[in-house]
């Protein structure tokens, strides 16, 4: 992040938050201590390498907890909203920041590769952010093919998890067909699911983000996510 995109958007937070400035009452004297502020703190080499070594330790798990809304907010009732740009990894902040144009082009060019891939391809590719779109275009596929359940008679029930890591599973089924399963608070769950498992309904199940098979019953959960960090699942296929 450049120190003029940062100026840039703490000028509109603060002037929005309206404490000490405004866009109608400036306070030139708050603002340019606030920006000489920000210009001193990316100045400061170890303040920059302190948390640049924070993110670095939360990067992965940063990402299953991104992963996780994405498949919620495409599977959830309602109608999805994308903000243009957000298809990848998006470390843009609001606006002004995230007004920058969006190259669709690269969109479309990750979209074509995709196509082709295994889910394992994808995950290897997780710095381009191709796990992200992935699960955004199979889960609008799967809209698509099943409309009735995630219409406005599309039945919407928790799937309860049980086990030690129960409250690490957000689970639920769309039209009795449709099951997603997301995991939750990753950093202290730290990919270890002990005996944490899932009931899905009876017949054949099959994960469209990873293309894994299960039979329904009662399911273990690292099981379930071994393949990919979420899991949309698809019954009768």
């Amino acid at each position: 992040m450049s120190v003029e995109r940062a100026l840039d958007y703490m000028q509109k937070a603060v002037r929005e938050a309206k404490q000490k400035t405004s866009w109608t009452h400036n306070d030139e004297k708050f603002e340019s201590a606030l920006q000489d502020f920000i210009r001193q703190t990316f100045a400061t080499r170890e303040f920059v390498a302190d948390i640049e070594l924070f993110v670095r330790e939360i990067q992965k798990p940063g990402r299953v907890n991104s992963l996780a809304p994405t498949l919620l907010k495409y599977t959830v009732p309602g109608v999805p909203d994308l903000y243009q740009g957000s298809e990848l990894w998006d470390h843009r902040l609001v606006d002004p920041d995230n007004r920058t144009p969006v190259d669709f082009a690269h969109r479309r060019e990750l979209l074509r590769e995709m196509k082709g891939m295994s889910s394992e391809a994808v995950l290897e590719r997780m710095e381009d952010g191709l796990p992200k779109l992935w699960i955004i275009h199979h889960a609008l596929k799967t809209r698509t093919q099943y409309p009735r359940c995630f219409g406005a008679d599309g039945e919407y029930v928790p799937l309860m998890a049980q086990g030690t890591k129960n409250n690490h599973v957000v689970a639920f089924l769309r039209g009795g067909r449709i099951a997603t399963i997301v995991p939750r608070l990753t950093v202290i769950l730290d990919n270890d699911w002990s005996d944490t498992t899932i009931d899905l309904p009876p017949g054949h199940w099959r994960n469209v983000l990873s293309g894994a098979s299960v039979h329904g019953g009662e399911c273990r959960i690292a099981d379930l996510l071994t393949q990919f960090p979420v899991a949309l699942l698809v019954s009768g296929v």
